[in-house]
């Protein structure tokens, strides 16, 4: 069973909005082993979207459109499908009552154009739409069939663990499991050295993705049942841990802080951190994670030299002497914010994330990332490439993989 997208929608050409509704289908599609082989995006013209659209459903068995299913003018997903399967549209009564019905209920004017989104091919069905007002619409004919939902995230996504997910269930004939790793302070080139056998098995499959800082293994199972793709991915899994030691951590949804936080709150120790160039950016990704507050108690963002002065304790003297981007700095702003918050762990991230600010001697992306503990001060020099961005979160992964590694030294 192969599937194909076909994401409708000029502003996502135009690179305004960015196409994760692909993202979403293309798990959906490969947790219950469709072949997602191709994905395209056309903009709001209706003889592109009928060419593409066509051409999609000749080469594979299920095609899914998103986008272009709104009550205006360029929506004209259903308009293409119709012409596609070469029936005439009409307007499903009860879909165009309950549509009326869910605008009036929230005080909105009835506008009749709205009465588009209730049309559909002849012998097509239309799906609820349990967020918004778009229904999606599914045609099968010829032992094919053509699914469209709408833009909106939370409503494609709604859709998709909804009906799509139960008629893909109802197709799949093999049950696939996948599990990711994460692998951290290995560059990818080297990751794929230590997995390359691997990689070359079919089942189980291994890919390695590389990521902002870390790398991702990707574990993917195919069996006739759940429990023989997972008799079939365990020992892979296995394999890969055993291989990469304490740089291999998490799985799936369990990220860098999310690990640390987990370690932290087992340990029963604590964290504050002392932020320059990230701007609060640590701190954020730390309190992002759910119950942070255990083990977190806080953090200070020093931008300028006089507050790292003042709320830090850092001598003027060695701002004046090495500068506020340094090894001296940081480490005593690490130290310094321990000690001001009584916390276990004290962390400082101080350097140059540009574009502008570099000289010869401190280039941007310069960074020092220091960890203040019970064992002492460590820091580390980095010099990063990339984007201002860029340059923020690999300092701030740095950070955490620090203190990760000296949480695991106990």
């Amino acid at each position: 069973m192969t599937a194909e997208i076909v994401a409708i929608g000029t502003e996502i050409l135009l690179g305004d909005i960015a196409d994760t509704n692909s993202q979403v289908l293309g798990k959906l599609l490969a947790a219950h082993g469709v072949a997602h082989t191709r994905s395209s995006t056309i903009g709001d013209n209706l003889d592109r979207c009928v060419a593409a659209i066509g051409e999609a459903l000749s080469r594979c068995d299920i095609v899914f459109t998103i986008g272009g299913l709104g009550p205006t003018r360029d929506d004209i997903t259903r308009e293409a499908i119709a012409a596609v399967v070469e029936e005439n549209l009409v307007t499903d009564d009860a879909a165009r009552r309950a549509i009326r019905e869910y605008v009036e209920s929230r005080n909105f004017r009835w506008v009749d154009a709205m009465s588009r989104q209730a049309m559909k091919p002849e012998t097509a069905r239309l799906i609820d739409n349990p967020v918004g007002t778009a229904p999606g619409v599914f045609w099968e004919g010829n032992g094919k069939a053509i699914i469209a939902l709408p833009g909106p995230k939370n409503e494609l996504t709604a859709m998709a663990n909804g009906p799509v997910k139960q008629y893909l269930a109802g197709l799949s004939q093999a049950a696939i499991i996948s599990r990711t790793l994460r692998i951290v302070g290995i560059p990818e080139i080297s990751v794929e050295e230590v997995v390359k056998d691997l990689v070359e098995s079919d089942n189980p499959t291994v890919a390695p993705y590389a990521k902002t800082g870390e790398v991702h293994l990707r574990i993917t199972a195919r069996g006739k049942t759940d429990q023989e793709a997972r008799r079939l991915l365990a020992p892979v899994a296995s394999m890969i841990q055993e291989r990469f030691g304490k740089a291999c951590f998490g799985s799936d949804e369990v990220d860098l802080p999310t690990e640390v936080l987990q370690l932290l709150h087992s340990s029963k120790r604590t964290l504050a951190t002392a932020e320059s160039c990230t701007g609060g950016m640590l701190g954020e990704r730390i309190t992002s994670v759910k119950g942070a507050s255990s083990s977190y108690l806080g953090g200070a963002i020093v931008y300028t030299n006089e507050l790292k002065a003042r709320l830090l304790g850092v001598a003027r003297t060695d701002l004046d002497r090495y500068g506020g981007v340094s090894e001296t700095v940081a480490r005593q702003m690490a130290g310094g914010v321990r000690r001001t918050t009584s916390a276990d762990f004290g962390i400082a991230i101080t350097g140059i994330a540009g574009p502008g600010g570099g000289t010869e001697e401190k280039p941007v992306g310069l960074v020092y990332v220091a960890i203040a503990g019970t064992r002492g001060t460590e820091v580390r020099e980095e010099k990063f490439r990339g984007d201002r961005e860029t340059i923020r979160y690999r300092s701030t992964q740095v950070a955490l993989i620090m203190l990760r590694e000296e949480l695991l030294r106990d």
